[in-house]
């Protein structure tokens, strides 16, 4: 399956004819890579590293159709290097051994070995630590591609050993200048109009491969006049983003989400809410998070937005898809726009410390219930007094541990509903500080 960013069999001499496009098209030079000069460029790493005629261990870490296994196959090029490419999807510790015995029998004869491993982040842990030996002595120099975060994926001792090179997803320039390159090498301009053409670089959400694929399929039907974008949208379907559930770029965008809600911004917010639901995320995922945003960043300065969120969650298993994600809108805009409060949060988390700290402190016994004479007997219960029969309706009674002092863990802030929890609270300070001592 050769393309622009190339495939794992070994390539050589120029493509057929008929080659896919993106075969034909793929590039000859590292200076011929699109859309990731801050890594090929004179001053990035690989730059540097082809002037110097040197290459270490990296691993190129970026999405997909950015040109990781095109700019390994040109960087052993670059470097004379023999280039050995596997995939951890259809290779094991048997094709690893016979890879790393190869590349000894070559080491012999003075010919050093590039081992390109495509979705490095595939192989278990067990499987990287067998690269170890063979990267230390320079048997191979690896370069390994992923499209996961390399801190979760990797082992650490793995990346100790290995510089990670980060490639962006392609740009508008990017993809535009790929167009050209298709243009020129067909002699046919595309059959598109400005607005199509702009719908086309956007459908390709970054990914140069499957924008080339979008244009050989274009190439390939007999179109009269040049397509608007509705037309455009008929004929193509979109790239789906990149969104695994269990990956990095889950994890991303439910931050962005948090983030954007505790910066009450509603526009931010709803924008990451669209791009988690649009991308296949189960609705009720969101509404756990929106759940606990509710009592985690607006706590008692709102305490309607924790009754949102939980009505959203009502209404969405009432409702179902698509109805129901309108409620889980209202409960998003909600919590963005309420005054914010973590005081809740941090009196959790301060208390929660406390009780770690103190132990099994007895509680004072004035407050312990007495349902049996022997503890009457021995004081349960004494001298406790019914706060509804104090006047103000409260006793200012000690409700302390005897080897403990008072705590402070809730702070209310002055947002919201919370300010008036404050003076609640201040009143109520101030009516224990006026209390008799007994």
């Amino acid at each position: 399956m050769a393309d622009l960013f190339a495939s794992d069999a070994e390539i050589t001499g120029e493509p057929a004819e008929n080659a896919p496009l993106a075969d034909r098209l793929r590039p000859r030079t590292l200076s011929d890579v699109v859309g990731q000069d801050h890594l090929t460029g004179p001053e990035g790493a690989i730059g540097r590293m082809v002037a110097a005629g040197r290459l270490s261990s990296i691993i190129l870490w970026g999405p997909p159709g950015t040109g990781k296994t095109t700019i390994a196959r040109l960087l052993a090029d670059a470097v004379d290097m023999r280039f050995e490419p596997i995939s951890a999807v259809f290779s094991g510790v048997a094709d690893l051994k016979k890879v790393f015995a190869a590349a000894k029998d070559h080491a012999r004869r003075g010919e050093k070995t590039l081992l390109f491993v495509d979705e490095i982040h595939r192989f278990n842990r067990a499987q990287q630590d067998s690269f170890l030996p063979f990267v230390e002595d320079g048997t191979v120099t690896l370069v390994g591609a992923t499209t996961e975060n390399p801190s979760f994926e990797l082992n650490a001792a793995l990346l100790s050993r290995a510089q990670v090179l980060i490639l962006h997803r392609l740009d508008a320039a990017a993809l535009e200048l790929l167009l050209d390159r298709a243009e020129a090498l067909t002699g046919r301009p595309l059959p598109l109009t400005a607005a199509a053409r702009d719908a086309l670089l956007a459908s390709a959400d970054g990914d140069g491969r499957f924008l080339l694929n979008q244009v050989e399929t274009l190439y390939s039907i007999d179109i009269g006049e040049p397509l608007d974008a509705a037309g455009l949208s008929a004929l193509l379907h979109r790239r789906m983003a990149v969104y695994d559930k269990d990956r990095e770029g889950h994890y991303n965008l439910i931050s962005a989400l948090h983030k954007s809600l505790r910066g009450s911004d509603p526009q931010a917010a709803l924008y990451y809410l669209a791009r988690i639901l649009t991308a296949g995320e189960q609705p009720l995922y969101v509404l756990r998070r929106l759940v606990r945003f509710a009592s985690e960043d607006i706590g008692l300065a709102d305490p309607q937005a924790l009754v949102q969120c939980l009505a959203a969650k009502d209404a969405y298993d009432f409702l179902g898809s698509p109805e129901g994600e309108l409620a889980i809108v209202q409960a998003c805009l909600y919590c963005a726009t309420a005054p914010k409060s973590n005081a809740a949060y941090g009196a959790m988390k301060t208390a929660w410390k406390s009780a770690r700290d103190t132990g099994s402190l007895m509680p004072p016994k004035n407050i312990l219930n007495a349902p049996t004479r022997l503890m009457k007997a021995i004081g349960y219960g004494k001298g406790y007094q019914y706060d509804h029969d104090s006047a103000e309706g409260f006793s200012g009674d000690n409700y302390w541990p005897e080897e403990m002092d008072p705590q402070t863990y809730y702070a209310p802030t002055d947002r919201g509903f919370e300010a008036r929890v404050a003076e609640r609270m201040a009143y109520w300070d101030r009516l224990r500080a006026e209390r008799p001592e007994s």
